[in-house]
């Protein structure tokens, strides 16, 4: 993914792999490739795993100290393609967050999802989450996304109290709740070439309750609460 990646004709781009103390090796070879690739490639390790949304905080966090203007979180099992993200960074021109989308028009999933893994998706975000979080956006919890700096420091990192894989659903939440404009972009979602999900039933049980916080915790923000960026 990372060669993949710094192939892409895009100026100035580097990564940032956000290493959550994974016990398959993966940080040893993000290192290999961050002395590789010094001056294009850095590695964030944590000590203990804090859960999915403090992992995307610090690296937001520390992308933004580093200066980045633009920034995408993508996964690391080409469920999201690299061929897309010039894509996204090219509407951030007109858009504060751009969404690389399963559930807009054009966007799909791999044939090899079942019918039971389809409607459970399709139930999450078209259904439940989106209904009960008021949002226009399709897909509620995609986590193929384009970021532009101001966003990030107006949505105010320190909201985002979602450790499991609801973070995705609140920073979706937050992003209309202040009033960004969002662009959903379809992709094609390629099943994981490699690994397991860590998307667990009791994760989802999890994942059903903790919106219902989101709703609570947000539910009063206006545009005019954005922070200074």
């Amino acid at each position: 993914m990372v060669l993949a990646l710094l192939a892409l004709p895009l100026a100035g781009l580097s990564v940032l792999v956000v290493d959550d103390n994974s016990p398959d090796g993966t940080g040893e070879i993000a290192e290999q490739l961050a002395a590789q690739h010094a001056a294009r490639v850095t590695v964030l390790h944590r000590s203990a795993k804090a859960g999915l949304g403090r992992a995307y905080v610090a690296g937001f966090a520390l992308a933004l100290q580093n200066g980045a203007e633009r920034l995408v979180q993508m996964d690391c099992d080409f469920s999201h393609s690299p061929r897309f993200v010039p894509r996204l960074v090219e509407q951030l021109d007109n858009y504060d967050v751009v969404v690389g989308s399963r559930y807009v028009a054009g966007g799909s999933l791999d044939d090899n999802w079942g019918v039971t893994r389809r409607l459970l998706s399709w139930f999450a975000n078209s259904v439940y989450t989106r209904v009960l979080l008021g949002l226009q956006a399709r897909d509620v919890t995609a986590g193929f996304k384009a970021w532009r700096r101001e966003t990030l420091l107006g949505i105010g990192l320190h909201r985002a109290g979602s450790n499991g894989y609801i973070f995705q659903a609140e920073m979706a939440f937050l992003t209309e709740r202040l009033g960004y404009r969002v662009l959903e972009l379809p992709i094609y979602f390629e099943d994981r070439r490699i690994g397991r999900s860590k998307m667990t039933y009791p994760v989802k049980f999890e994942a059903v309750w903790r919106t219902l916080q989101v709703v609570m915790r947000h539910r009063h923000l206006t545009r005019a609460d954005r922070c200074a960026a």
